[in-house]
């Protein structure tokens, strides 16, 4: 079978699998990662910006989704967020404070090309400006991610990403944003998570803009491809050559849980949906014909023109993956009704086109906050399933985190042993991944802080700082001090180290 099945990921517990061993076996013994491996954190502009109505920004769709009754936990809303737009400077001192290397954030479309057309808005841009000297200054690296999530509410109500022309709205903001910070900021990612823009935003409904059309859903995925090679077209027009440009893709892990034929094939087309309709055209310049195939009662793909498979298999400087916790899956007999779990939240509408008959499993194994199971194995896993599939392309983890209900003791002191365990494990297994011959670069921390958590509102804190959403006040968390002392020195220490 390829290397791209699914199978490639053997279905087993974290607690018996020999994918899984090595990794906690390296706890017991000194790990340590190459000289120069870029340690760093990240976060999200509207997850933290606040500042909603400054400075000429106006609403995206997230601002517009949380402000509609029900979409998200109480009602919760990034207006204020934890207010990184007027404090900026003393998140960078705290980022410099913990050692880190690197910071990717990114820009609020909406923030400097209001409306998603026409010029860029200067304040809105120099308020990038700043932070990027401010980064500059403390020697920390800055990362842009150029979309993460706040598409401007006029171009959804234009049609959003199932129309072809949004695409070319992103190659225009590209531009503007590149010409901007080009010529200080290196590291550029084009699009994060791709498949939750499209699959959660159109499929499912439960992210912004909240719509529940599979047709949309693919013709989303599509254009979201057109869009990353016409962003990466239009910056590397803009910037110096030296600078690289990225994706971010939370492939997932999806494993079959038998081997019978059935559940083989059901794990392939979730495989198809989640993973090979964005690397199919980015690696590889085609969608999988299996994926065609699947889909095709929906739809016949005809709005993939000539040309746009070319441009979205633009050549990568390197590829961010996002990872949290792998997918069991198995056939089911009949058309499923209801929320499933398969951990994007619930909603009545399937994010899965096609895929109605597949049947979600709860991974074994401990849990997160958001019932996410603990398996650093899948990160090994992905991790080598790209160093196959795309040999000779740079791997960062761009995402890689935890929640749990983290709270001050009497102290005021904020200790988070199990985040602490949770990255000890997934260090280790990209550090078994680099033994094994990954070419792995950099890893970013989700989250540098607590933050406006999509449709969750605040309830579920991923940060390795808390937040004190009252007052706004930043506390490093046990996690955060544990987390420094891998920046500083390269290797990981005991769990018990952090107290």
């Amino acid at each position: 079978m390829p290397d791209s099945s699914p199978t490639a990921s053997p279905v087993t517990s974290p607690t018996d699998s020999p994918a899984a061993s090595p990794v906690t076996s390296a706890a017991t013994s000194p790990v340590t990662f190459p000289p120069g491996f870029l340690w760093g954190a990240a976060t999200s502009a509207y997850q933290i910006e606040g500042a909603v109505r400054e400075g000429g920004r106006t609403p995206s769709i997230w601002d517009t989704f949380s402000h509609t009754p029900g979409k998200t936990a109480g009602g919760e809303t990034g207006d204020t967020a934890v207010d990184h737009y007027h404090r900026f400077r003393e998140d960078v001192a705290l980022m410099a404070d913990l050692g880190l290397g690197a910071y990717r954030f990114s820009v609020s479309w909406p923030r400097v090309q209001p409306t998603g057309r026409g010029p860029a808005v200067q304040i809105g841009l120099d308020f990038y400006r700043r932070l990027v000297d401010e980064l500059l200054e403390k020697g920390i690296q800055p990362a842009v991610t150029l979309y993460h999530w706040d598409l401007p509410q006029e171009l959804e109500d234009a049609g959003g990403w199932p129309e072809r022309d949004t695409a070319h709205r992103f190659a225009e903001y590209a531009q503007l944003v590149g010409e901007a910070l080009g010529d200080r900021v290196e590291n550029w990612i084009t699009l994060n998570e791709p498949w939750c823009s499209a699959f959660l935003g159109y499929g499912s409904g439960v992210h912004a803009p909240g719509r529940t059309d599979p047709v949309a859903t693919l013709k989303a995925a599509h254009h979201l491809n057109l869009a990353h090679g016409l962003g990466t077209s239009a910056l590397r027009a803009a910037m110096p050559a030296r600078n690289k440009v990225a994706i971010s893709l939370n492939s997932a892990v999806v494993r079959p849980l038998s081997q019978s034929p059935a559940d083989l094939e059901a794990a392939r087309r979730i495989d198809d949906l989640a993973n090979g309709v964005f690397h199919g055209p980015l690696l590889r310049g085609a969608y999988p014909d299996s994926l065609l195939k699947a889909t095709s009662r929906l739809t016949d793909w005809s709005f993939v023109l000539d040309g746009d498979l070319r441009t979205a298999n633009a050549p990568l400087d390197a590829l961010g993956l996002n990872y949290y916790s792998p997918a069991l899956v198995s056939a089911a007999e009949g058309e499923l009704k209801g929320p499933r779990a398969d951990g994007h939240g619930a909603s009545e509408h399937s994010p899965w086109p096609a895929a109605d008959d597949v049947l979600f499993h709860q991974t074994p194994g401990e849990r997160t906050e958001m019932g996410w199971t603990v398996d650093p194995s899948g990160l090994y896993d992905l991790l080598m399933r790209y160093t196959r599939e795309a040999p000779g392309l740079p791997l960062y983890i761009t995402e890689n985190g935890a929640a749990y209900d983290d709270k001050p003791d009497a102290d005021g002191r904020v200790h988070d042993p199990e985040r602490v365990a949770y990255l000890h494990g997934h260090l280790s297994a990209v550090r078994r991944a680099l033994a094994d011959g990954a070419d792995v670069r950099g890893y970013y921390l989700w989250s540098l802080m607590d933050n406006f958590e999509w449709s969750y509102g605040y309830e579920k804190r991923f940060g390795a700082v808390y937040v004190d959403y009252a007052t706004l006040e930043r506390t490093p968390k046990s996690s955060a001090r544990w987390y420094a002392e891998v920046a500083r020195t390269g290797a990981l220490p005991t769990v018990e180290s952090a107290g």
